[in-house]
């Protein structure tokens, strides 16, 4: 695991020592699709608060010193070619996000993983060989980092802020951990192929992974055109679930205030005036859940480098709340324990642009636990027993994924 400057300079030079899990898994989300199965490793970095610095500003430096500059997202470079690198995989925490806004941490990391990796990939027409089958996978019982008590008394809690008028909305995520023993992996590759899932795959390193079975895109930029799609709302995937998200005039009033708070973060880093919304409260469903999801896109301004992005965009709203730094403060002073591998982003970098995904539907392991997160957004008329029920249906999927 790359710690402190000496390991940062090795990782360089050279491409790290990947180890720890059984297998490897080179299926990182959103990679280009005729790539997939032919990527290698080249390089890597990774960052923990004890590094220190910038994170943002350390990964747009890292990339172009490993053959990606992107130091102009307006005018992006031609995509990659098959005897150059190909691209990245690139992960923030939502705790490294809340730093890059200038917001508060919150509550400490409950697994054992960077809060930033940046894994830079070529080609290979020879995939690395699987050292061999993968040993079994046993997974332990739940370990709930909040009672549906203790989740209900903290959505009572951001309610009083709303009325005191120090917020409209904030996202509240609970925590699970369990033991397992064996190798996680397939179990992680089988979260990313879920139903709905466009941000599926898994990213690894020395003692950790994590799997995402992602819809929602937290940053798109190809082009020079900048795209977000926030997803706020929830129902059960029948006629009348749809049918009561449309009506729902809750739902809608929350979703509306993070499509806001979205076209404001874009609006910090695009060419005045060339924000809008092209789709607005459609309906997608992911596994056995309908969700609300918004599309909104602006041109990148002249010059706009990716350290600048990841400092307008992280953490994604639609996690977060509003205000977003009157948020991260309730986040902080409500959650037992950091979010984690979840509500970060995650996904592709290359000479072409972006694509990363927000880490929601989301499992992580270290080298004791695997780890899963969900929540959901509370306002003035949010019902406490029925967000800690949506919370549950929200994370039902994963954790079946990972029997």
């Amino acid at each position: 695991m790359v710690r402190g400057k000496s390991a940062e300079r090795m990782s360089m030079n050279r491409p790290d020592v990947v180890e720890a899990l059984p297998r490897m898994v080179v299926d990182p989300p959103a990679a280009p699709t005729p790539c997939r199965g032919r990527l290698v490793e080249r390089a890597r970095w990774e960052w923990r608060p004890a590094d220190g610095g910038d994170p943002a500003a350390r990964t747009e430096e890292f990339l172009a010193a490993h053959g990606l500059p992107l130091h102009d997202l307006a005018r992006p470079a031609p995509r990659h070619h098959h005897d150059t690198v190909c691209g990245a995989a690139l992960y923030l925490s939502a705790a490294a996000g809340a730093l890059l806004a200038g917001g508060p941490a919150g509550a400490a990391n409950p697994a054992d993983l960077p809060e930033v990796a940046v894994v830079v990939y070529g080609h290979t027409d020879t995939p690395p060989a699987h050292p061999g089958p993968p040993t079994g996978w046993w997974r332990g019982p739940w370990t709930e980092s909040w009672t549906p008590r203790q989740h209900a008394t903290a959505v009572d809690a951001v309610r009083q802020a709303i009325g005191h008028g120090d917020v409209y909305q904030v996202n509240l995520v609970g925590h699970a951990a369990a033991p397992y023993t064996g190798d996680p992996l397939p179990a992680l590759a089988r979260l990313g192929r879920l139903p709905g899932a466009r941000y599926g795959g898994v990213l690894t390193g020395p003692g950790w992974a994590i799997g995402c079975a992602s819809p929602e895109t937290l940053i798109e930029l190809r082009g020079g055109t900048l795209t977000t799609r926030p997803i706020k709302g929830t129902r059960p995937a029948t006629a009348a679930g749809r049918a009561d998200l449309l009506a729902s005039a809750k739902e809608r009033a929350e979703h509306i205030m993070i499509v806001d708070l979205e076209r404001n973060d874009l609006a910090r880093i695009a060419r005045t005036g060339s924000v809008h919304v092209d789709d607005l409260f459609a309906v997608r469903r992911w596994c056995d859940l309908w969700q609300a999801e918004s599309t909104i896109r602006a041109h990148a301004a002249d010059g706009l480098g990716l350290a600048d992005l990841l400092r307008a965009v992280c953490p994604g709203g639609s996690v977060t709340g509003a205000p977003k730094l009157a948020a991260l403060d309730h986040i902080a002073a409500l959650e037992p324990v950091g979010r984690g591998a979840s509500m970060g982003g995650l996904g592709w970098v290359d000479a072409g642009g972006i694509d990363l995904g927000l880490t929601i539907r989301t499992a992580a392991v270290d080298r004791e636990a695997v780890h899963v997160w969900a929540g959901g957004g509370i306002t003035w008329d949010s019902d406490p027993d029925a967000e800690v029920a949506e919370a549950a249906a929200k994370t039902a999927p994963v954790r079946a994924t990972l029997a």
